[in-house]
């Protein structure tokens, strides 16, 4: 993620009314950040993880995955690669319809780091989520072949190989291990 160009502090009410960007930009601490294009390993990881919590989980009601989600809380609005929600949490509109605004922070975030990104600012902004409800954090690194894990009040935690991957409690009956995760990448037939 890099800052903009420009040395002006806008509000979080001035960044919202700003059009949205392509690819996102998010909002920390009255600075505007672009987020880097998903390329190739990064976006399949992002759709083959969000589609896989949704298939078992969608139809159950009992969680949502959203990719690119907005999610506005704590004086930020960030755009996760993956936020997951639990379904009891999810806005509804009169209607039954999912809203569009998002003013809550995810159950579950996950950030899948790009080359261009600073590690460090994408940690600050799993450990933000947790300090603002969100239950559990990925940092994936397709690169290094590992996950960090990030929970509320506890050390982060490497995963690797057959390591199994921690999930919500809620989604208990699914299993994916770091092997699995980045088995993805190798769609190449064989």
């Amino acid at each position: 993620m890099t800052s903009t160009d420009t040395q002006i502090k806008l509000s979080l009410v001035e960044f919202l009314e700003l059009p949205e960007t392509e690819p996102a930009s998010e909002y920390i601490n009255g600075k505007v950040y672009h987020k880097p294009m998903p390329k190739g390993r990064h976006s399949t990881l992002q759709v083959r993880l969000s589609a896989s919590i949704n298939q078992v989980y969608l139809p159950q009601q009992i969680a949502h995955a959203f990719t690119e989600l907005r999610c506005t809380f704590g004086g930020r609005s960030i755009v996760p690669d993956i936020s997951v929600f639990e379904w009891s949490r999810l806005p509804f509109n009169d209607e039954g319809e999912i809203e569009d605004s998002f003013e809550i922070s995810p159950d579950w975030v996950i950030e899948i780091l790009s080359p261009e990104q600073h590690d460090a600012r994408v940690i600050e902004k799993i450990i933000f989520c947790l300090n603002h409800g969100t239950k559990l954090g990925w940092l994936i690194d397709s690169k290094a072949r590992l996950v960090i894990i990030f929970k509320p009040q506890q050390q982060p935690e490497v995963k690797q190989d057959s390591d199994s991957l921690p999930i919500l409690d809620v989604l208990a009956d699914w299993q994916l291990s770091a092997a699995d995760l980045f088995g993805w990448l190798n769609v190449k037939r064989r």
